[in-house]
């Protein structure tokens, strides 16, 4: 009887996936299913005998997200499911989980087909604080950038951030800078097969709020154990999303894999930053058994 095959998806800069999911190939091989790498735009591929495909390490699919949509819903089995990818590679998501009661970040979206020239784009900044830029469109915070509303420079080079974006065709969000990410960092919480499986702690990404450069720091993790109302306010937002995944896609399954990424408010609760059912790292070697967790959770699905 020929084994279940299980192909996990990545980019060309990533070819053997990244550190993070190092040995994954080995552990679901070990656990009888042939077990292969592939990267998502290799023309080279037959999706059709890919078997199970798990997207990972696909870091480049914002500058091709179209190409990257296209490709997913050309899968035969791919995990998680073509419909999630489109909508969750696209963060106005977050108006639709808001709308189901979820609280995020307060956002101005700032859309190309607005044609706003720049000092309509000023206008529409904070007047004062902190605030953060990036496109709705985006992946490990690239292109995103922490600003000071009162440092004219730094203001200056927020202008130039998202009116080029915009110029670009791309939707921007702005968003106020939570002082609670200095001084608790973010958490994300880590899902599989719909069951909470880790919880991570991160530093902030953004540091300088006063340079004309647009980078994000290096994120450094720990594991942790959630609190009780970290894990309540995690599963009102997984349960917000599979329930509208089920009402608006179709799907009734639970996601192979989903992080939520949440930051306190400051008021006692916390907003979502946001979630990564595609290509987000899902911190497995912040657990000494990640990596043999993430391969019973494929099998899971592969024999189910």
């Amino acid at each position: 009887m020929a084994k279940k095959r299980v192909t996990l998806v990545t980019c060309a800069q990533y070819p053997n996936l990244s550190e993070d999911e190092a040995g994954l190939v080995d552990e679901l091989n070990s656990r009888g299913v042939d077990a292969r790498i592939a990267i998502w735009n290799d023309p080279e591929v037959d999706w059709e005998e890919a078997g199970v495909c798990v997207i990972r390490s696909v870091r480049d699919y914002a500058a091709h997200q179209e190409e990257f949509v296209q490709w997913a819903h050309q899968v035969p089995r791919l995990l998680n499911p073509a419909d999630v990818v489109k909508w969750a590679t696209d963060k106005h998501y977050l108006l639709q989980l808001e709308e189901r009661g979820v609280p995020v970040i307060p956002t101005t979206w700032l859309q190309p087909e607005q044609k706003l020239n720049k000092h309509q784009v000023h206008t529409r900044f904070p007047a004062s604080g902190e605030f953060v830029v990036k496109p709705a469109v985006s992946s490990g915070g690239r292109e995103m950038g922490r600003y000071d509303a009162n440092n004219g420079t730094a203001r200056t080079a927020a202008i130039t951030h998202a009116y080029s974006l915009l110029q670009e065709g791309r939707s921007v969000m702005v968003q106020r800078y939570l002082s609670q990410v200095d001084e608790h960092g973010e958490y994300s919480l880590v899902y599989m097969n719909g069951v909470l499986s880790h919880s991570v702690e991160k530093a902030a990404m953004l540091t300088n709020p006063n340079t004309t450069e647009v980078q994000a720091d290096e994120e450094v993790t720990g594991n942790r154990q959630p609190k009780p109302e970290e894990w309540m306010f995690g599963e009102k937002v997984r349960s917000a999303i599979h329930s509208m995944i089920k009402d608006r896609l179709g799907h009734d399954q639970h996601l192979l894999f989903l992080r939520i990424d949440i930051v306190p408010d400051g008021k006692g609760s916390y907003y979502l930053m946001e979630v990564s059912p595609v290509d987000g790292s899902l911190y497995l070697r912040t657990r000494e058994d990640g990596i043999a967790t993430f391969a019973d959770a494929i099998c899971n699905r592969v024999f189910w």
